[in-house]
């Protein structure tokens, strides 16, 4: 089946005892079992397993093409999980521009735990066969990166880690899979925040992890979700699932509108550089065009004079919206480093477009009047 068809269809039945198409949400924390602790009925407890998070993961494992899925209550519960999987004394690989919260992790909560980090930019080949060393447990890719949408070579990356007896994991959240297919690629794990591109709404908060293989490794990512509780509700699992459904004409209209104004703010004088990997100014782009079937709806610039007037531009924007996050229906523009931790590294002068489902040529015109 074709891809929009499986975003329809998979995870998806009539429920058997109404007739109800819209699937049923099911609120129940506890499900009748046999009295020798049998579950006859396929669950026990909302935490370990419940219908409506099956459905998504069901929906997921289709959408990736993966053997497996595991949900989780946000992007940041599933990166946990990939990396608790691990043991003290692992070495991961990760790259220098990606989501600042998975560094963070790394450093605040895993350096003490006793993972062995090395930052460095996998976007260059080179620099990437130098990090990846015989020994390393996990590699960690995000591709188009955040914020500064470097490309990764998937596939070389795979070859890279597996050659070194390493895992690859992709954060896939803002290419979904609808645009880019990790475990295609040689990827063994795509991981999403949920709440973006996938929700689709704002409304929504989520992760999931999907595996090519089960394996032991997914096996541990699994008994986390539901030994750590960081499950995500029935009304989650329910609001992104229906996201998925129409997921695949949101994202087009998100490439359409972000590759009209990527180049047009490719053209303005008081933009000192747009970082888009659908330009072929891009230094990724060939390979972006080699593993994506489309560029995305993220782009960020970096504004002529500095910090203060990029800040000024995200005063005087009326249709974007000053806020964080990003996939949703709605324009978004941020400046990053006023979010980020000190030292995160993203330039000063830097602005993150979320580029929504408006018409592109109010988007310019707002852009426009707001860079002056």
């Amino acid at each position: 089946m074709r891809i929009e068809t499986i975003a329809v269809h998979a995870g998806h039945r009539v429920d058997p005892s109404t007739g109800a198409v819209a699937p049923p949400l099911v609120l129940s924390t506890t499900f009748e079992h046999a009295p020798d602790g049998v579950a006859s009925h396929g669950f026990i407890y909302s935490r370990s397993k419940n219908p409506n998070r099956l459905d998504l993961e069901e929906s997921l494992t289709a959408l990736e093409g993966g053997a497996g899925t595991a949900a989780f209550a946000s992007g940041l519960a599933a990166t946990m999980a990939v990396f608790q999987s691990l043991a003290p004394g692992d070495r991961v690989v990760a790259p220098t521009d990606a989501y600042y919260g998975t560094g963070a992790m790394l450093r605040d909560v895993f350096a003490s735990w006793g993972l062995e980090t090395v930052f460095a930019d996998l976007a260059d080949a080179a620099a990437a066969e130098r990090a990846i060393l015989p020994g390393t447990r996990l590699v960690w890719i995000e591709t188009p990166s955040n914020p500064l949408l470097k490309i990764t070579d998937i596939t070389r990356l795979a070859e890279l880690a597996h050659r070194a007896g390493a895992v690859l994991a992709c954060d896939n959240t803002w290419p979904t899979p609808l645009l880019q297919r990790p475990l295609d690629l040689g990827a063994d794990l795509s991981i999403h925040s949920t709440t973006k591109y996938l929700g689709g709404h704002s409304d929504v908060t989520g992760g999931a992890v999907v595996s090519r293989k089960q394996d032991a490794m997914f096996e541990r990512i699994v008994m986390m979700q539901s030994r750590g509780g960081a499950a995500p509700s029935p009304f989650d699992c329910w609001l992104i699932q229906r996201g998925i459904r129409s997921l695949p004409y949101r994202m087009r209209g998100h490439c359409e509108n972000a590759a009209r104004i990527a180049a047009f703010l490719a053209t303005h004088p008081r933009v000192a550089a747009v970082h888009y990997p659908g330009l072929p100014s891009h230094p990724g782009h060939e390979v972006a065009r080699r593993q994506m079937s489309g560029f995305g709806g993220m782009l960020s610039i970096q504004v002529k004079g500095g910090r203060d007037a990029a800040m000024a531009v995200t005063g005087r924007v009326r249709l974007f919206t000053c806020a964080t996050s990003l996939g949703a229906t709605e324009s978004l523009i941020e400046h990053r480093a006023s979010v980020e931790t000190p030292g995160s590294g993203t330039p000063e002068d830097l602005l993150r477009l979320s580029i929504g489902l408006e018409h592109p040529d109010d988007l310019i015109e707002d852009l426009t009047q707001a860079l002056g």
